[in-house]
């Protein structure tokens, strides 16, 4: 069984929305409130992201429930400038924009898998996923 659900991300507001999404998608396929929160944070992440770097985008949440697993996918997607140097953005405390870096490194500690596509000026795609144990 697969379940999809998404958030247009363009205002703030958008941010908590696609947040709530997260807790709610976790918390049916039934994730304990460590790992909701684990994804909620990670969603809330990428979402700030999109805001931040792109203006527009979506977050995409999928609910996969086979007989052999259990997992909750989290897919950001933009078209916005894209990211020139991936590797660079991973290393712990860089940041573009005065935070303190802990973003894309963040969502990668806190999900299971984590795999960046992106383009410049054609834009990112980032798929995390975060499998039911």
């Amino acid at each position: 069984m697969t379940c999809k659900s998404s958030v247009e991300i363009i205002t703030e507001w958008d941010i908590v929305a696609a947040r709530q999404l997260g807790r709610k998608e976790a918390k049916a396929l039934g994730f304990g409130t460590v790992d909701q929160a684990r994804i909620t944070t990670a969603v809330s992440e990428l979402a700030r992201n999109i805001y931040l770097y792109a203006s527009i985008g979506r977050i995409e949440i999928e609910r996969i429930e086979t007989e052999t697993e259990k997992k909750i996918v989290v897919i950001a997607t933009d078209q916005g400038p894209g990211i020139e140097d991936v590797r660079k953005v991973m290393g712990e405390g860089y940041s573009t924009s005065g935070g303190l870096g802990a973003g894309l490194p963040g969502v990668k500690r806190l999900m299971d898998s984590l795999d960046i596509q992106s383009v410049v000026g054609v834009g990112t795609t980032i798929r995390a996923e975060k499998w039911l144990r």
